[in-house]
């Protein structure tokens, strides 16, 4: 059978480099979320794959230069790395470089060397064969976790980090030694990235600076936009494919384009004023400059129009809670609710919008069931919201005929409510289930309402007889 992935949005944490992956002939991205990595075609997005065999929380995935395989790290120090032309994408080398989370990869241009850096007990950072996982030198010089690695994609190789430690290393190889300890940022040093002609690279720290540095011999050039680059904490930079710009992501939600040879900014991006906008990851790809938001929405930012981007990615960074689906007019909609605060509208595999509630852990949809509240949905706006209501509720359900909703609780008891207008009114009629409710539906002709508890038993109430009731025992 086939199908089709609607994929979850980056896992986000605030204050914490978010890296993304591109592949080398710029047809795909990549990024993690929980156990898994996501694929998304960079033309259309809505064409995505996902790979979910680590057993950990994966961090960090990067393809190699031949775009065969992808490397992939997670909490555990573990990195699998994986066939990209099969869909079932098998397993080809598992390593344990570390005990500790990755937090970054980078592979020499042959595809033969892998090095990793991130919060390992004993050390931060090793580089090894990808094929037998032998150790090709040793990554030295920091004291502190090490949240990024590049390798020169031209010879003779070098190999950077940058740590928290607020220094990077400069190392030459293979086998890779450490050469030097650079100590220009004053704050984390959290990207460092080579040009793609290996004669430059540049550091971004939480510092807002930006340094670039000779490739070959890590001698300082200078620094991107005088005294700082950005009025925050910079999390990532990405260079053009023919190494004359860059971008970078900050805190201070913009995202800035810059002429490396001139040092100064070309464009800057406004991605709003929200701490929700703050730039955590980048990637230039092709013609695409994509942007990771705080959020967890992906940015295509439109050089024409910087305070507008050409196109924005939604969708889900939490777990999905209840689905449901909703006909208008003979077409679809998927509408889908999350711990993440979030009821998406899905009407075709290419188009997706969000509603944010005001609070997370939502249960239900259309009528949106969340801790603390209820919330009536209308032609995908919020109408009207419910406080206090003295119970916390689990699930609802819609009439067929759109005039009343029933609301299940944690104290096993169903709420009956009016909808009226754009409000909803209490009708003060409470039905009583076996146990607390888990799930609850009206049959499609308005007949019956279905109630699910805790205690497997399925309560079903006849609505035109004032909703009077039969149980049903679930066995195992």
């Amino acid at each position: 059978f086939s199908y089709d992935v609607f994929a979850s949005l980056p896992h986000m944490e605030r204050g914490v480099a978010k890296v993304l992956g591109g592949d080398p002939k710029g047809n795909n991205f990549l990024y993690t979320n929980g156990k898994s990595v996501i694929i998304r075609n960079i033309e259309n997005p809505a064409i995505a794959d996902v790979y979910t065999e680590h057993p950990h929380q994966v961090i960090v995935a990067k393809y190699a230069p031949s775009g065969f395989y992808i490397a992939s790290g997670d909490v555990s120090g573990k990195i699998r790395i994986w066939d990209t032309t099969q869909k079932e994408h098998l397993l080809k080398y598992e390593y344990q470089p570390f005990g500790g989370k990755i937090k970054d990869i980078a592979w020499t241009e042959d595809s033969k060397r892998v090095a990793v850096v991130g919060e390992g007990r004993e050390k931060f950072g090793a580089v090894f064969l990808w094929d037998s996982g032998s150790s090709v030198g040793e990554i030295v010089g920091h004291s502190k976790i090490i949240n990024s690695v590049d390798i020169k994609q031209t010879r003779p190789y070098r190999l950077v980090t940058g740590s928290d430690d607020n220094c990077t290393t400069f190392l030459e190889g293979p086998p890779f030694k450490f050469k030097c300890t650079i100590s220009d940022h004053s704050r984390f040093v959290n990207c460092v990235r080579f040009s793609p002609d290996g004669n430059r690279y540049a550091s971004a720290g939480a510092d807002g600076q930006i340094f670039l540095y000779e490739g070959k011999t890590g001698e300082k050039l200078g620094s991107l936009g005088g005294e700082k680059a950005h009025d925050g904490g910079i999390y990532a930079v990405s260079w053009s494919p023919d190494s004359t710009q860059l971008i970078s992501a900050s805190g201070d939600k913009t995202v800035k384009l810059w002429d490396v040879g001139s040092g100064t900014a070309v464009t800057t991006f406004n991605l709003g004023s929200d701490v929700l906008n703050q730039q955590l990851g980048c990637l230039w790809q092709k013609n695409h400059l994509l942007s990771v938001s705080l959020s967890g929405y992906i940015n295509y930012l439109d050089r024409s129009n910087p305070d507008r981007p050409l196109r924005t990615i939604k969708g889900h960074t939490k777990s999905i809670q209840c689905l449901t689906v909703h006909k208008t007019d003979g077409r679809s909609s998927i509408y889908s609710a999350s711990h993440d605060g979030h009821i998406n509208i899905l009407q075709s595999i290419c188009h997706s919008l969000s509603i944010q509630t005001q609070h997370t852990h939502i249960r239900c949809v259309i009528l949106s069931v969340c801790f603390v509240q209820l919330v009536l949905l209308k032609d995908k706006k919020k109408l009207f919201t419910l406080d206090s209501l003295g119970y916390e509720p689990e699930s609802a359900a819609v009439h067929p005929g759109g005039g009343a909703v029933a609301v299940g609780g944690a104290d096993g008891k169903v709420r009956l409510y009016s909808v009226q207008g754009n409000t909803l009114k209490d009708d003060g009629k409470v039905l009583e289930v076996q146990g607390p409710v888990t799930d609850m539906s009206y049959s499609p002709d308005g007949a019956f309402l279905a109630v699910t508890d805790e205690k497997k038993v399925i309560s079903v109430f006849t609505v035109a007889d004032g909703y009077t009731v039969n149980w049903f025992h679930l066995h195992n």
